[in-house]
């Protein structure tokens, strides 16, 4: 297994490279954490199954956060009350197929399709919602990365935990709530895609020929693929919606056994820069643009 057997494309610069800066700007080799956000136990494995491998060849630390416990997951009616226990060990045992191991998995247990109403801090109830779970737990683990699932369309709980961590990883850097652990900036925030695309970005999209939404690459080799084939397999309590996934990833091949993970690099905040809307309006004054 070898770092350099991993390409990272650019596809809006149409750039590729041997190294993950063009996936982590900026990417200091021995001190990154990179915290993977899994809606469900399956969802970090089928969209970012290829980084997740090579993070650690690159001299960086992987976390996986499942947000939901699989009560939704039961195929026969017989595992209707033991599921969320049953995906648990599911869980470690797929994992440990790829290289993370148990203590590295960190398990919020919302029901399934249930995420969306716990997104932020105080609820109605009186209950604390995701924020109070979430930025402690990314400060604890002083994450460098977070990498989301897609919020468009996919699900859901896809939806609620791209838009926690949209939200939320900004927070971990700012000097607030000082108790929940010691803040420091999270670097760089990625999205990658289960099973559907991105939205359609019209600035960003318009241009292209193929239509591309994703904005990033990782071109991985067959035995990173084995591994994922290899892990899917251990979701028995969902076999058959597993072959059925399994089978789709044949999509993924490129050439020479290598197989395509895509991604969607963004700003959780972008500065609005003034500098632009001065030189417009300083345009209109001088063109007499008054009616």
């Amino acid at each position: 297994m070898k770092r350099e057997e991993f390409v990272v494309f650019d596809l809006r610069r149409r750039q590729k490279s041997s190294s993950l800066n063009l996936l982590f700007p900026g990417w200091q080799e021995g001190d990154e954490r990179v915290v993977i956000f899994s809606p469900h136990d399956d969802d970090a494995l089928l969209g970012a199954g290829y980084l997740l491998q090579a993070v650690p060849l690159f001299g960086g630390e992987v976390y996986v956060v499942v947000f939901c416990n699989g009560s939704g997951g039961y195929s026969v009616i017989e595992h209707k009350n033991v599921i969320t226990a049953l995906r648990a060990r599911e869980t470690t045992r797929a994992y440990e197929k790829v290289g993370i191991l148990p203590e590295r998995i960190y398990r919020l247990e919302y029901d399934d399709y249930s995420v969306w109403p716990f997104i932020g801090w105080k609820l109605t109830g009186g209950e604390e919602g995701t924020v109070k779970k979430v930025i402690p737990l990314l400060r604890r683990l002083r994450a460098t990365r977070v990498v989301l699932p897609n919020g468009h369309r996919e699900h859901l709980d896809h939806t609620a935990v791209f838009m926690v961590g949209a939200f939320d990883t900004p927070q971990v850097g700012d000097p607030v709530m000082a108790d929940w652990g010691e803040s420091a900036a999270v670097r760089s925030v990625l999205q990658y895609a289960v099973w559907s695309d991105f939205a359609f970005d019209d600035a960003l999209c318009a241009g292209d020929d193929l239509g591309i939404r994703a904005n990033r690459a990782l071109l991985a080799p067959s035995w990173a693929e084995e591994r994922i084939q290899e892990a899917m397999r251990e979701f028995k309590t969902q076999a058959k919606i597993v072959e059925g996934l399994l089978a789709a990833r044949k999509e993924r091949e490129f050439r020479d056994g290598f197989f395509l993970e895509v991604y969607l690099a963004f700003d959780p905040r972008p500065k609005c820069v003034y500098e632009k809307y001065l030189r417009r309006v300083e345009e209109i004054e001088r063109g007499g643009g008054a009616q």
